[in-house]
């Protein structure tokens, strides 16, 4: 079995020049639980090695755009802590999100990665020109995916594909 440095250095080499990542957050920047304490306030779990992945890539001029089917207090809050500008919560379609954002930003589907983790992700996972999903996505994500992270959705998959994207960025 290869080592991890391997296998990451492997999928770096199959990564197209990226220009933006956009993320799912459900699932893939938290564990996909929903929290409720008392009297119904809502609390979810977001691993902070993902946001220094993103903040290193965005360091690295790759922009970075959340987009969610949820709006919810608690996700709003991370993203203004993390200082996110590209945030688009409450979205119902969200390849028609992501392909109104590539002609805003003047780039090609090629250029963008996705991260996500359930059905609702996978027309973004099929357009853009690298994918990743955690580990635990749904299989049909995991079947479409172009890389399936070593750790599950809210334990570091996204910083573990900040890692790769870094990594293609550095060897070009």
């Amino acid at each position: 079995m290869a080592d991890k440095e391997s296998v990451t250095q492997s999928a770096a080499l199959r990564i197209p020049k990226i220009r933006a990542l956009v993320v799912d957050v459900d699932g893939t920047l938290t564990d996909g639980g929903m929290y409720y304490g008392a009297h119904g306030i809502e609390l979810k779990k977001f691993d902070t090695r993902d946001a220094k992945g993103m903040q290193l890539l965005e360091r690295a001029g790759v922009l970075i755009c959340v987009i969610t089917g949820e709006d919810d207090a608690p996700t709003r809050a991370r993203m203004e802590k993390l200082r996110v500008q590209c945030y688009y919560p409450g979205v119902i379609n969200k390849l028609q999100v992501l392909e109104e954002l590539v002609k805003e930003w003047d780039l090609a589907m090629p250029e963008v990665a996705f991260v996500g983790d359930d059905v609702n992700d996978l027309e973004c996972i099929a357009a853009v020109g690298f994918s990743a999903c955690p580990n635990d996505a749904l299989p049909e994500v995991v079947a479409n995916a172009d890389y399936i992270c070593a750790r599950p959705g809210g334990h570091g998959a996204v910083r573990e594909v900040c890692e790769l994207l870094l990594k293609r960025i550095s060897d070009s």
